[in-house]
Formats: C-alpha cells, structure tokens, sequence
C-alpha cells in the first residue's frame, strides 16, 4: 500500500475548490487530467455525496465522494481494476486569515492485482513528482476558473 501527501496553496476558495473538486459534468478532463471525459459515469449524485467512475489510460475506479463536511472530500475506491483495500483519496480545505485555502490532499493506493501492486509500487517512488504534477495543474485550473489567476502559481 502506498500513501502519497500532496499541499498547495491556492486563491480560490474552500467553496470554489469544493466545487471543483465535485463538477461530474462533461470538461472534467480539463481540471483532472486523470479523469478523461470517455470514461466518466455518475452512478448518483445527492446534495453532499455522488458515486462515479472515472480514470484514463485503461485504469479506471469507481469511487463514493462525500463532502458531507464542505472542508473535506473522502473518495472511497468501491471498485477498480487495479484498486482495492484502503484506495481512495481525502481532500481537505482550510481556509487562511488572508483568504486563500490550503489543499492538503492524502492519495492511498492499495493493488488489488499485479499490475496494482506494481503501479502502487512505482507511485511508492515517483508518485510525488508524478501525482503532485497534476494536482498542481488542477488547482491552477480551479483558480482559473475561480477568476483567481494567480501570476505566481509556487508562493507558499
């Protein structure tokens, strides 16, 4: 099993990341590059919960979401084809005095098969430049959707 932590501080809101983090519509892909459009499918979604399949690149999962607390996201991994066990993702927002969020967000990858295993190992090595990467482009694409363009996207 391993666990990855990814932080970053960002303009937008805990209600504007909140939203981001919790759009199921069609240009998903363009915040999460790991959700591509062709594989998404929202199986629910309530006021506070949704249950959807994402992925790309032939690894899919599905996942139960529940932002019953609007300052964090659990993501509990329900299925996959690679993903089982503790898999899942928590987001949490904590807003700032001078009115930017701190995003800490807590990836688990639990393989369920070889090929899991193997991937959860790589991301054991490499998954904080490879996932932080990414996260880091979707919080700048939350921002920029927030109108909060931020010209310094690294200050801490």
């Amino acid at each position: 099993m391993t666990t990855i932590h990814l932080h970053r501080t960002t303009t937008a809101t805990p209600e504007q990341v909140l939203a981001g983090l919790t759009d199921f519509g069609p240009g998903r892909e363009e915040i999460f590059g790991n959700s591509a459009d062709s594989y998404l499918k929202v199986h629910h979604e309530g006021p506070h919960d949704a249950d959807v399949t994402e992925g790309s690149n032939g690894i899919w999962e599905s996942l139960h979401y529940d932002w019953t607390d609007p300052h964090r996201v659990v993501m509990t991994t329900t299925d996959s084809n690679l993903w089982g066990g503790a898999s899942g993702h928590t987001y949490t927002l904590t807003e700032q005095p001078n009115g930017e969020t701190e995003v800490d967000a807590v990836v688990v990858r639990d393989g369920k098969n070889l090929r899991g295993h193997l991937l959860a190992g790589v991301l054991g090595l490499f998954g904080t430049r490879v996932l932080g990467k990414q996260f880091e482009k979707s919080v700048a694409a939350i921002e920029a959707r927030s109108g909060g363009d931020d010209p310094h996207p690294h200050h801490e």
